[in-house]
């Protein structure tokens, strides 16, 4: 049952070119946004369609898996928990931040090289 208390699951598409940076430690993160859409119809029954952007972390493996195979605009699943962080900012003002940070990662719609 906890692996329930913190748990995402989402399919979009990636909105750009992921990052992946090699830290100091030999540790590798890759960071990506990825769109998911929500489709609906209003009151008048046109359909409406209402975009999220989530910024996902991949470490380890699954960040060599983002780095190999996924680009923009391809559509992925993803599954992971949400992490939220605090930084503070050159002018002294606190930002928080949420990621999901992915422990698993689906290649959808066909096409696996880059």
């Amino acid at each position: 049952m906890s692996s329930i208390k913190n748990h995402v699951q989402l399919i979009g598409n990636v909105g750009q070119e992921p990052t992946v940076t090699n830290l100091e430690s030999g540790k590798k993160v890759a960071r990506l946004s990825l769109a998911t859409n929500e489709n609906y119809k209003n009151n008048k029954g046109d359909k409406q369609t209402d975009t999220n952007w989530h910024t996902v972390v991949a470490w380890g493996k699954v960040a060599d898996i983002v780095e190999k195979y996924v680009v923009k605009g391809k559509e992925i699943g993803i599954t992971g928990k949400l992490k939220t962080r605090t930084y503070t900012t050159e002018d002294g003002n606190q930002r928080y931040v949420t990621e999901v940070v992915a422990n698993e990662i689906l290649l959808l719609n066909g096409n696996t090289n880059k």
